[in-house]
């Protein structure tokens, strides 16, 4: 790989996430925000910018608006017990261009923090219609998902996929499906966890480009049904009536 285009973020930015991690409310926050800005959402948007220039080459629908993909810092907790009000890393997603920013089929996803650095993908919180529709490809296609999985790089780089499953195998399904450990899954994803001593360093944009490139086969595996979904034209009533 050549020369990583990213140099790593500032030691500023690790800083900052120790003291929100200490300090997790408005009155820390807000005098820093241009700290946060400055050191870590713009450094943020340049490695989402290098990390397009390289899905270009292995994962070209992937490539997505940095504005989008990434997360804000400010946490959702209306349904939450855990009331503090902002997260202690930053992260990213890259979803397929025909599901422009639906969070429901697969993608690409990392995140930094003062702990770890995280690389992942796949299906986190599918809806039952894709995950039905996911299930249907993998009971048909489950040998190809098996030689995926089984391929070195994905091993070595990203582990095994992950997810809550059911106990038993969904309805529409037996039990003894060559594919039921699959069908089970509620979700299923990649994650990894990296050393947070790389953030600062120009290897986080190769440690994770890696990673997005062993794992694109599984993404577009995932991704196969939905995709071909949302290609599809919609039709609204004039056209019913035609």
């Amino acid at each position: 790989m050549p020369k990583s285009p990213f140099p790593g973020f500032p030691e500023e930015a690790i800083k900052f996430f120790r003291g929100l991690d200490r300090n997790n409310h408005r009155d820390w926050f807000q005098p820093r925000k241009p700290v946060f800005d400055e050191q870590i959402k713009a450094p943020m948007i340049q490695l989402c910018e290098a990390l397009n220039v390289a899905l270009k080459r292995f994962a070209p629908n992937y490539v997505s608006d940095p504005a989008k993909a990434i997360y804000r810092i400010y946490r959702d907790t209306r349904f939450s017990k855990d009331k503090t009000p902002y997260k202690t890393h930053i992260a990213a997603s890259f979803r397929h261009r025909f599901m422009g920013c639906d969070a429901h089929g697969a993608g690409f996803y990392f995140q930094v923090s003062h702990k770890d650095v995280s690389v992942g993908g796949g299906i986190y919180m599918p809806t039952p219609e894709t995950l039905l529709a996911v299930r249907n490809h993998i009971a048909e296609h489950h040998k190809e998902l098996d030689r995926i999985l089984q391929a070195r790089n994905v091993k070595r780089l990203l582990g095994e996929v992950q997810g809550d499953a059911l106990t038993r195998t969904p309805k529409g399904w037996l039990p003894d499906h060559p594919a039921a450990g699959y069908l089970r899954r509620k979700q299923i994803y990649f994650f990894t966890e990296l050393s947070p001593e790389i953030a600062t360093t120009p290897d986080v944009f190769k440690e994770i480009v890696t990673r997005f490139e062993a794992m694109t086969p599984f993404i577009e595996f995932m991704n196969a049904p939905l995709a071909a979904r949302a290609r599809k034209p919609k039709l609204d009533a004039k056209d019913l009536l035609a």
